[in-house]
């Protein structure tokens, strides 16, 4: 699976709730527009003279069509290596600080995936949700990184033929569904090459921090103010390597930990959504209507409970109430209750989609709530969401296997890891094996020396980025703070905690970093 969402507390996750704006993109800019003074100012000494270009380009902004934003496109080049061979336009979008006090620059935001649209969290939520005193005090800017949502978005498939890859068994059970599976991952990967093959060999996370510090650039921001969440952090802790002397205040909410290799971060993140799962099931069974058994049921027999109906699905979809004639399978089943682990406030949609599923045969809400996670529209077509997120995830770190032969060696560990979704998150994680380009990246400690304090916050029931990932990246960074949330869902800041909000608050306006090691609840 390999995919890191955020999600707020309102929401299944950020990027499932996000109210799109269509035309936002009203202008471009051109590196070889005019310069701003700021931009100037703002630029490295050590900037590349074919580079200069870009860092001084002027963004022109203009209505986005949303109340109260700016929209605009800034360039960068798509190939960092050989920068005069073409350009990427990448969509900004900002809403100027309120007021009143002092402004303190811009406050660059990230929802996560990889995959998640920047701006589209932006206008729904950050700009609107995060807290009055910080977007009082900052201009509150986003941008879609290479290959996501507005900003020449990598594609795949239509919407038809997602449908048939999201259905595809994740259990196959003989040798003729390990190969059905096989073709539809490789079916997934031509599409991107025959659709994106241009954009495809550049949309790493190394290359979308650099575009990160141009944007820094040409707002003015001698240092990067940015709050990341999710793979956000990643993308935070790359550039903070990166340029380690440009990080202003930096937090980083549901760490991910860069020195894992794919296997290894599969396989632990498998075991987060299995924790995620078990407070789930200690809930649900308190519960009259739980299907998952009664008050005194286990979390563990809960657990088989939700494999038996797994299997049974594999077998026997169930109607999904969908007028194109969809059925709840075992993997849409799968993703539907994955969806909800992102966030405890989904727990009572998840147990009434069960039992309507389990008892009443009728699969629509847990159907919707997988469509919610794929982002699927009502009409049948999708987001760039999962076209991104495979793109960004095979081109960061070599396959986590390479045939599925090895995902068979492999299985006892995932089941191990979680009983419930171990077999069907260990083939999931075959899909890089297929792809048409090869990695650029690999696993690797970060330590952004000399870097300003870097907050890194970490929740002990996060079922998408466990716990110790945040642990490992605040131990890397040379000048890390960890913030612990004890609770359930993904990600802490804004999320209900006032204890987390108020650290990171303090820490945006003053520059007062919590001190490492600091729990809240």
């Amino acid at each position: 699976m390999n995919t890191m969402r955020h999600i707020q507390a309102n929401g299944l996750r950020s990027s499932g709730a996000l109210l799109v704006a269509a035309g936002l993109l009203a202008t471009g800019c051109s590196p070889g527009g005019s310069t701003t003074d700021a931009a100037l100012a703002a630029l490295p000494r050590s900037t590349p003279t074919a580079l200069s270009a870009y860092y001084g380009q002027e963004l022109r902004w203009r209505d986005c069509g949303v109340p109260g934003f700016e929209c605009s496109t800034m360039k960068a080049p798509l190939d960092y290596e050989k920068p005069d061979s073409g350009d990427v336009k990448l969509a900004v979008a900002r809403k100027k600080a309120t007021g009143p006090g002092k402004r303190l620059g811009s406050l660059l935001v990230n929802p996560g995936g990889p995959g998640g649209s920047a701006v589209g969290y932006l206008q729904s939520y950050a700009a609107l949700g995060y807290p009055a005193e910080v977007r009082a005090r900052y201009d509150m800017v986003a941008v879609d990184p290479r290959g996501v949502a507005r900003s020449e978005p990598v594609e795949c498939l239509d919407g038809r033929e997602m449908d048939a890859y999201t259905q595809t068994d994740i259990t196959p059970d003989d040798q003729r569904e390990t190969d059905q599976l096989a073709a539809a991952f490789k079916k997934f990967a031509g599409g991107c090459e025959s659709r994106s093959g241009t954009i495809l060999p550049h949309v790493s996370t190394i290359e979308a921090a650099r575009d990160m510090d141009i944007l820094r650039a040409v707002l003015g921001d001698k240092k990067l103010t940015y709050v990341g969440a999710s793979y956000g952090t990643f993308l935070g802790a790359t550039y903070a390597g990166l340029y380690p002397e440009r990080v202003g205040r930096l937090v980083l909410d549901g760490a991910m930990d860069p020195t894992l290799a794919a296997r290894q971060l599969n396989e632990e993140q498998t075991a987060g959504f299995e924790t995620a799962f078990r407070s789930f099931a200690e809930d649900c069974v308190k519960h009259q209507d739980c299907p998952l058994g009664g008050p005194g049921t286990t979390a563990e027999a809960a657990g088989k409970n939700l494999k038996a109906f797994f299997q049974q699905l594999d077998a026997a979809p169930l109607a999904g109430g969908s007028t194109d004639g969809r059925r709840l399978t075992e993997s849409l089943a799968t993703i539907g209750v994955i969806a909800a682990m992102y966030d405890e406030g989904s727990w009572g949609q998840l147990r009434g989609a069960l039992t309507a599923a389990m008892k009443e045969k009728d699969g629509t809400s847990l159907l919707a709530l997988a469509d919610s996670y794929y982002e699927r529209g009502e009409k049948g077509s999708y987001s760039n969401l999962m076209f991104a997120n495979a793109a960004v995830n095979c081109l960061d770190l070599p396959a986590a296997f390479t045939s599925p032969e090895q995902v068979e060696q492999s299985l006892p560990a995932f089941e191990k890891a979680s009983p419930v979704f171990g077999e069907g998150l260990a083939w999931s994680s075959l899909n890089c094996a297929y792809w048409p380009v090869p990695p650029t990246g690999k696993a690797h400690r970060i330590e952004a020396t000399g870097a300003a304090p870097i907050v890194v916050v970490g929740t002990t029931r996060d079922p998408a980025t466990p716990y110790r990932w945040a642990e490992a990246l605040a131990d890397q960074l040379s000048s890390g703070r960890l913030l612990t949330y004890e609770g359930d869902g993904h990600t802490a800041y804004g999320r209900g905690s006032e204890c987390v909000d108020s650290a990171i608050n303090r820490y945006l306006i003053e520059g007062t970093a919590p001190k490492d090691g600091t729990r809240c609840s």
